[in-house]
Parts: C-alpha cells; sequence; structure tokens
C-alpha cells in the first residue's frame, strides 16, 4: 500500500459527476493522504499504514522541528483513494498499472483504511472511490512524503 501525505493547512475534495461537482469532503490543518492499492496487499498493509500515518512525525513542535504527529497537534485528516500511485513507471512514456490492485479489491482495502481511521480519530474525510475528484489543497511548508508498506512476498 503506497500513500503520499502532505501536511496542509486547509484541504478540500471535490467529486464531479456528468455536469454537477460537489464538495465530498474538507479539513482544515493536518493530513491528506492519496493512497494507492497494490497488488498482493491485505488487511495487514491497511493496518501498518494508518500506524505509520498517525505516528509520523511532520507537524512543528515549539521549536520548528518536525517532531510531533497528526494526533498531538489535533490535526485532521483526508484519504482519497488514487490507484495511479501503484504506476509502474520505469520505461517508456506510458505507465503501466499492472501493479495496481484490482478495483474490487483496492475499494475494499481503502474502505477498510478508512473505517480504521474513523474508528481511532473519529473522523475522516474522503473522496468518493473511483471518481474523477478534484483535490484542492494548502501544502504547508510545503511538506510531502511518500510511505509504502508493501504486500508480502508470494511463494509463486
Amino acid at each position: 500500500m503506497i500513500a503520499l501525505l502532505q501536511r496542509v493547512s486547509e484541504a478540500t475534495v471535490l467529486v464531479k459527476q456528468v455536469d454537477v461537482t460537489r464538495e465530498a469532503g474538507a479539513i482544515g490543518a493536518g493530513l491528506v493522504v492519496l493512497v494507492g492499492v497494490e497488488k498482493g496487499d491485505t488487511a495487514a498493509q491497511a493496518e501498518r499504514l494508518l500506524e505509520r500515518l498517525l505516528a509520523y512525525r511532520v507537524f512543528p513542535d515549539h521549536a520548528g522541528k518536525m517532531n510531533l504527529n497528526i494526533e498531538q497537534v489535533g490535526g485532521e485528516l483526508m484519504l482519497v483513494s488514487q490507484f495511479t500511485l501503484a504506476a509502474n513507471t520505469r520505461s517508456g512514456n506510458r505507465p503501466s498499472f499492472t501493479s495496481a490492485a484490482d478495483p474490487e479489491t483496492g475499494r475494499q482495502l481503502f474502505d477498510y483504511l478508512l473505517a480504521l481511521a474513523r474508528s481511532r480519530l473519529g473522523t475522516c474525510a474522503t473522496g468518493e472511490f473511483g471518481a474523477h475528484m478534484m483535490v484542492r489543497l494548502v501544502n504547508d511548508g510545503p511538506v510531502t512524503f511518500r510511505l509504502r508498506v508493501p504486500p508480502e512476498p508470494t511463494d509463486n
């Protein structure tokens, strides 16, 4: 499972359907996390990714050092599904998505991650899985990190 996290001062995710655009979620200061699910990912990767996201120290302490996590600063969280994070970009000019999980598995694991986050934080904003979304954010810093919890190796 892959996460691209950005420390933000605010963010909104809009969902476009035909001629109508609606706001699906919004947060103030906190983290926007784009999430990609890879083939072979399981609930274990979702659980470990959430642990890492919530413990990751990207917020400044009183001395300005990135030393605090999202829970310590009372920050908000937005999770947005983004299968393109699992793209293979090693060759050519067109990405391959062979390493991305199939849509059903991706939805199940993203929904599981979202439910875990909500049970831990009480609230978590999101977009809409598989929809055309527009994410508006103000990256604070800018601070952006890529986290990955790889799938367990298979015996194949």
